[in-house]
């Protein structure tokens, strides 16, 4: 994500946002989120206008907003991951259906997309096909209706499709959020550590959105209360 505010002109605040990211997952790990986020933000906020002042001041306002942006696009997101693991109970097998859901999105959406698409899903990622879509929701949402015959999961077949089917949309989403942020920065992919799949930001881009969609239909399904 650094390294894309790079390209675009502006870095941002890499401690502060470094420090923000891993602050929201100890605090998602610990049951403390709810109550310390907003001083979290805040703290973030502060702490990038205040380093900024011993910087370039050309960009100082940019790049107190990427900093910003970066601790809520990965730290806040993947606090999801974090919270479903925690639900007690079922919180180790839920995290191991929302990943389960999301692998198959990404896996079906290709191999659907290979074999008959024909119409590109939007112009910031031209290989993705409405039919690689429409194909991955159809497919994964009749697996969630099968993984309801699963007793341990504790949901019923409509909840477990709706779930599948709101987590696939999403997960989806964040791919093609993911590709407009490196086509806005002229990359191909945010970095190579991972052979074939590019950065890491490029193999997860699905997972930060898919994560926190997945908690959400677990409220909307009446699985979870709201407290």
């Amino acid at each position: 994500m650094a390294q894309l505010c790079e390209r675009k002109g502006q870095g941002l605040e890499l401690p502060v946002a470094a420090l923000g990211v891993a602050a929201y997952v100890l605090l998602g790990a610990f049951d403390l989120l709810h109550k310390w986020e907003g001083v979290l933000l805040a703290a973030v906020i502060i702490a990038s206008f205040w380093l900024g002042m011993y910087g370039e001041q050309k960009g100082y306002f940019a790049r107190t907003a990427y900093t910003l942006l970066a601790v809520l696009y990965i730290g806040k997101l993947l606090s999801y991951f974090i919270i479903i693991r925690m639900i007690p109970g079922t919180g180790l097998l839920y995290t191991l259906f929302v990943i389960v859901i999301i692998a198959l999105t990404d896996i079906m959406a290709m191999l659907v997309g290979g074999l008959i698409g024909r119409t590109p899903l939007g112009a910031v990622s031209p290989h993705k096909t409405v039919e690689g879509a429409l194909g991955a929701l159809l497919i994964v949402t009749a697996i969630g209706y099968f993984a309801s015959f699963y007793q341990p999961l504790h949901l019923l077949w409509w909840q477990t499709m709706l779930i599948s089917a709101l987590t696939c949309i999403a997960a989806q989403a964040g791919d093609l959020v993911e590709s407009a942020l490196k086509r806005d920065a002229g990359v191909k992919d945010t970095g190579s550590v991972i052979g074939g799949h590019g950065g890491v930001l490029d193999r997860f881009d699905s997972y930060l959105f898919g994560g926190m969609a997945f908690f959400g239909s677990l409220h909307l399904a009446g699985v979870l209360s709201v407290q």
